[in-house]
């Protein structure tokens, strides 16, 4: 197997294939084997998992995952790795290789025609600038088990923040709607070449097995926390009376009253639970 996080390696194929790395993609490739492997191992992929890489790069992580997976389908957006990935991860015959936007991917329907009786996970090295889209993506689709990115660091602080703390927005509310997420390890920015200006983390998200709070309308419940944090220095009562017009602030200020939550607190210190209190009340006062 081509130790392709190897800089010595890695020169020679970029020299090789007239490889040139792409900021507009985000393109910052591992020269840690430790790291690839680490993410794979603690991401908890066996023989009974079909895993879903998005963005393989030099293959790096995917030959990990292909050496540990019962299946593993990468998607690239960057058609002039081709050459580069029949060279460093053509040997596994548990891999397929779709050359499309992993934000434009039908994600049900793809994992459920290739991971046909595995169980389906997803683990990538994220691009900066596409991680909170894609990682939203894969949440929304409900098809994993389980989501492992490397994604940078204050993103990971972001995805695993408690109420009442500096990091948590309706980012981290999302994420820990779909899942229980957990920071793993840092991966330093001399992991990787071109190196970044920021330290990057591995989180793991763990599918929930039910909602963590009783909703009864999904839509509307992200639209309160969205309300909530898009005034952040306000107080929960203008920040919900900007984001729902049709209800007076007299009517809010009586819901939240209702919920046994003050009017006047942030929304930044509230957790999942409240937001659904707050958002099945004006489900039940709208009818």
């Amino acid at each position: 197997m081509l130790d392709v996080c190897n800089p010595q390696v890695m020169k020679s194929l970029l020299a090789e294939y007239g490889f040139h790395f792409s900021k507009s993609k985000g393109q910052n490739f591992l020269t840690q084997r430790w790291v690839p492997r680490r993410i794979a191992e603690d991401s908890g992929v066996d023989r009974s998992c079909g895993v879903l890489e998005i963005g393989p790069g030099f293959g790096p992580l995917t030959q990990e995952l292909c050496l540990r997976a019962g299946r593993v389908v990468a998607l690239e957006v960057d058609t002039t790795l081709k050459p580069v990935l029949s060279r460093t991860v053509g040997e596994f015959d548990n891999l397929e290789i779709l050359f499309c936007d992993a934000l434009k991917a039908d994600l049900p329907a793809l994992t459920a025609e290739k991971f046909h009786g595995l169980k389906p996970m997803a683990c990538a090295n994220l691009p900066y600038y596409i991680t909170s889209p894609v990682l939203t993506k894969l949440l929304e689709s409900r098809c994993f088990s389980s989501i492992t990115v490397m994604v940078q660091k204050e993103v990971a602080q972001r995805i695993c923040a408690r109420p009442g703390t500096a990091d948590y927005s309706a980012f981290s509310i999302l994420c820990q709607y779909y899942t229980q997420p957990e920071l793993l390890f840092d991966v330093p920015a001399s992991c990787f070449m071109p190196q970044p200006k920021v330290t990057s983390a591995v989180v793991c998200l763990q599918s929930r097995t039910a909602p963590p709070a009783e909703i009864a309308d999904e839509a509307l419940f992200f639209r309160t926390v969205r309300a909530a944090f898009a005034m952040r220095r306000k107080t929960l009562l203008n920040g919900l009376s900007a984001g729902f017009g049709e209800l007076s602030k007299q009517q809010i200020s009586a819901l939240l009253e209702a919920c046994g939550i003050a009017p006047t607190v942030r929304g930044e210190t509230l957790g999942i639970p409240e937001f659904a209190d707050i958002a099945n009340a004006i489900a039940a006062k709208r009818g």
